[in-house]
């Protein structure tokens, strides 16, 4: 299964991935691209990933999910070029009860963004770049022109 993609996420398919009878809760999660970060207008952004080792990363993610927690996990990561409004990444978790879901679906996503190895570019309304490092004090690292 590849986590990583090029094309739109469509959050219907990916929650359709894992649905199952005995399921009674779903629970998304979308993360768009918004028109702003730190204070700066942005215009737009890229993802850049090592693949070999995000899809890997993701994989671990979704095992350990499903291995703490009785439920089903799809995720999937946009790399690229995208516009704002667009949909980054998106997870969906299926489970017996809601609780399960809730959580799984909260830890998922916060597992990827502190463990996978993809990186964004913003592109900024004054014509600058920068990469967002959330390890860095302001978050970001200026792209030198």
């Amino acid at each position: 299964m590849s986590y990583l993609t090029t094309q739109p996420i469509d959050l219907m398919e990916l929650a359709a991935s894992i649905t199952a009878a005995d399921h009674g809760a779903l629970v998304t999660f979308s993360g768009l691209v918004r028109d702003h970060h730190a204070g700066r207008r942005v215009v737009s952004l890229g993802y850049t990933a090592y693949r070999p080792m995000a899809e890997q990363c993701c994989g671990d993610i979704v095992r350990e999910a499903e291995a703490h927690w009785p439920v089903q996990v799809a995720l999937a990561h946009r790399l690229g070029d995208l516009a704002i409004g667009d949909a980054a990444v998106a997870v969906a978790v299926t489970a017996g009860h809601r609780e399960a879901a809730f959580e799984a679906c909260r830890w998922v996503i916060d597992e990827l963004k502190r463990r996978v190895p993809i990186w964004k570019r913003e592109r900024y309304a004054d014509g600058t770049e920068a990469w967002v490092d959330p390890t860095a004090p302001s978050g970001i690292v200026e792209v030198a022109s």
